[in-house]
């Protein structure tokens, strides 16, 4: 037995250990029941479960989550949807979560990934110092991937926009806070139907049922032309 004052007092009966944590209105708690013979303490132990409630609380405190959100792009996306998408992110950095923005190509955009590196590149000079880029712009399969963390600034709490938010934007960052049909971290986001009827509208089937971009058409009729005349 281990006394009140952490010293041992040698080995005894349970009944007599028990009077001697009753004589000191104290409890009796066995801390090793597998050693031989077993090893009890004597000690307050309602008090020992605060202390030990305590420590747990300051090391979580000590803790830091880290949270990994993802939103996804589309390589034609509109404007406006841009715009409500750039205000996630913002507000997700602010909130000092990582985030994870994903370009999703679909039929032949894939044969285009230049266009879903501009469009991040575009998003990191958007955001300006309110983020740094973790993993920088990756293809693989259909998807583009960037990873993208807070500032430092944002981490230690003294980042400052260094120009003045436009009544336009403070509203999309606004409208991001509110807005429910966010995709964060499932699958692609079904109601963007902006973007679906952009790049149907790019798109067109041949005779054999195989995929052609119609964006490169006027282009191709273009160099038809040309041979044409120099014939």
């Amino acid at each position: 037995m281990i006394d009140e004052d952490g010293n041992q007092a040698g080995v005894m009966q349970t009944a007599d250990a028990l009077r001697y944590a009753q004589s000191r209105d104290l409890d009796l708690v066995e801390v090793a029941a597998n050693a031989r013979p077993p090893v009890c303490r004597v000690l307050d132990y309602s008090k020992y479960k605060y202390e030990q409630a305590q420590k747990k609380k300051t090391a979580k405190k000590h803790q830091t989550q880290v949270i990994t959100r993802e939103i996804k792009f589309r390589p034609k996306i509109a404007d406006h949807d841009y715009a409500t998408k750039k205000g996630h992110v913002i507000r997700f950095l602010k909130g000092k979560d990582k985030v994870k923005v994903t370009i999703m190509f679909r039929g032949r955009e894939v044969t285009h990934p230049e266009r879903g590196r501009d469009l991040l590149e575009r998003l990191v000079e958007d955001l300006g110092d309110i983020c740094q880029v973790d993993q920088r712009p990756s293809l693989e399969g259909r998807n583009m991937t960037m990873m993208l963390s807070p500032s430092k600034e944002v981490l230690n709490g003294t980042w400052t926009p260094k120009v003045e938010q436009t009544a336009e934007e403070i509203a999309e960052e606004q409208r991001a806070e509110d807005e429910v049909g966010i995709v964060v971290g499932g699958d692609a986001d079904a109601t963007d139907a902006s973007d679906d009827a952009a790049a149907a509208s790019d798109v067109a089937a041949d005779g054999e049922g195989t995929v052609t971009d119609a964006g490169d058409a006027p282009a191709e009729a273009e160099a038809a032309d040309a041979d044409a005349k120099t014939s």
